[in-house]
């Protein structure tokens, strides 16, 4: 297995903030959690006070030989109907203080109960206490490459971390692995059992999907560092407002506007008109939106319709000084266009010094 490629990100945690130290692969099975043990080992023999909070070995030998004799911290347990789940005991570990902790899978959703939905965010309790941590993940469960995922693999990634978190961590350590080597650690039921071999090659595991997955992951890493500037200060002001309906591409123009800001080291901002037509799944689906953003680092924010939908949109634009205005390819009939007018239209006649991007809706 290849030596991990080490990012070490050029910001200042506070004085009484722990650090945070990601270790990430293009999928299972590529040792991340391997490699975090070996990092928590190392911390112990130079005579830290290192613990595991959670691990998930999934039955894996090497992951299991790797974790012998190492501390680990007992799990909180957590009664949901007539079955006792277990997660990361937040609460005793700050109590407890060690120096360092290791929290495998960041993406991890909590046993309802807990008293936070995500492990990432028990991670950043930890860190407000002081308590350095260590943590893995895979590079697909990033919020801003979810709709990049499906696309490429055919699989949506159900459990996903804000992109502020990678971007916030100090040190990102990249376990790489050729997608050779990692069907030939499937193949040798290295990360699953028997029984799931061949569908995992057949499905996720393909050479392509693989490929793919390893591109992202080195290319995004590599972001998160070059974002890091002198003095924090973005190299250009770049502003990227999102205008968005309550339909289903809502959610892949916020993603791709995300991309768009993180590209740019710009601001994102997320847009809606107020309708009063609006069903209930039409306003879940906008307070979804709105939870996309939130993770994204962007700014929602419903408009007034007291004009044109079009005019609301440009005159936000112009407050906020946009740069890059992300639109989706309209689904209006060509007769209510006819009648009502082109947004689009109105955007680019009504817009100078603006880039305007229009979304396909395939």
């Amino acid at each position: 297995m290849p030596e991990p490629i080490r990012l070490t990100l050029n910001r200042e945690a506070g004085p009484q903030r722990g650090t945070h130290r990601i270790y990430v692969g293009m999928a299972a099975g590529v040792g991340k959690t391997y490699r975090a043990l070996g990092g928590l080992r190392e911390h112990l023999q130079n005579g830290e006070d290192a613990l595991i909070g959670v691990l998930e070995t999934h039955g894996r030998k090497e992951t299991q030989q790797a974790a012998e004799g190492l501390p680990l911290f007992p799990r909180r347990q957590l009664q949901h109907g007539t079955v006792t789940l277990s997660e990361l005991d937040v609460d005793g570990l700050i109590q407890r203080r060690p120096d360092i902790v290791l929290v495998d899978e960041l993406a991890h959703t909590n046993a309802p109960g807990s008293e936070r939905e995500k492990r990432w965010q028990d991670v950043e309790a930890l860190r407000d206490a002081g308590i350095h941590v260590l943590s893995t993940m895979n590079v697909q469960h990033l919020e801003s490459l979810n709709d990049t995922v499906a696309r490429l693999t055919g699989v949506r990634v159900r459990e996903r971390v804000p992109d502020h978190v990678l971007h916030d961590a100090d040190e990102v350590v990249l376990i790489d692995l050729t997608p050779e080597d990692l069907r030939a650690r499937l193949r040798a039921g290295k990360i699953y059992s028997p029984d799931k071999i061949e569908q995992s090659l057949g499905k996720f595991f393909t050479l392509s999907n693989l490929t793919a997955l390893r591109e992202i992951a080195l290319r995004h890493v590599a972001q998160a560092v070059e974002m890091e500037v002198p003095d924090g200060q973005p190299a250009a002001h770049e502003v990227i407002v999102v205008a968005i309906a309550a339909q289903e591409t809502a959610a892949r123009l916020i993603r791709r506007g995300g991309q768009l800001a993180e590209r740019l080291h710009g601001e994102l901002h997320v847009v809606t008109v107020y309708t009063e037509r609006i069903t209930q799944e039409q306003s879940r689906m906008l307070d979804t939106c709105r939870e996309i953003a939130k993770a994204l680092g962007g700014h929602f924010e419903v408009l007034d319709n007291t004009g044109s939908i079009g005019s609301a949109i440009v005159t936000y634009a112009k407050r906020v000084h946009a740069t890059q205005i992300v639109m989706g390819e309209t689904s209006r009939s060509r007769w209510a266009e006819f009648w009502r007018g082109d947004i689009i239209k109105y955007v680019l006649r009504e817009t100078q010094g603006v880039d305007v991007q229009v979304i396909s809706r395939d």
